[in-house]
């Protein structure tokens, strides 16, 4: 797995924030205030995203409405994984990753740790 290309992060991005499913016309309508894109460049690109398993779909009348598959945090997570996994030594990328922190999030980290892991009111929940 890789990072998204821009167009693709901008609709991931619109569609984590959403609280329903939406069809190509609303993400396009909602990403042509950033810039001018065209329909069949948007519908190409939910289509490669729900190709490469990132976006599911249903058919509701003669469109499509999408919706990811995991969660903003979920893909996070996954990225992180495989960075780790790729480079060569992952507890010495881990250390690194987590100097780089801000003190507080570190904090928040520790206090994970000891509590055994996220519970059902911090899972999932956007910083």
């Amino acid at each position: 797995m890789r990072g998204f290309g821009d167009l693709e992060a901008a609709v991931m991005d619109l569609l984590w924030g959403k609280s329903a499913p939406a069809t190509v016309r609303a993400v396009l309508d909602d990403l042509q205030t950033a810039r001018p894109l065209a329909y069949t460049t948007v519908m190409t690109v939910m289509d490669n995203l729900h190709r490469k398993g990132f976006l599911d779909r249903e058919l509701e009348g003669r469109a499509h409405r999408y919706w990811p598959t995991r969660s903003r945090a979920e893909y996070a997570a996954e990225l992180m994984g495989e960075a780790l996994s790729a480079s060569g030594d992952s507890t010495a990328a881990l250390l690194r990753f987590v100097e780089q922190m801000p003190a507080e999030e570190v904090d928040r980290l520790r206090n994970l740790l000891d509590d055994g892991g996220p519970d059902d009111r911090t899972a999932g929940r956007e910083p």
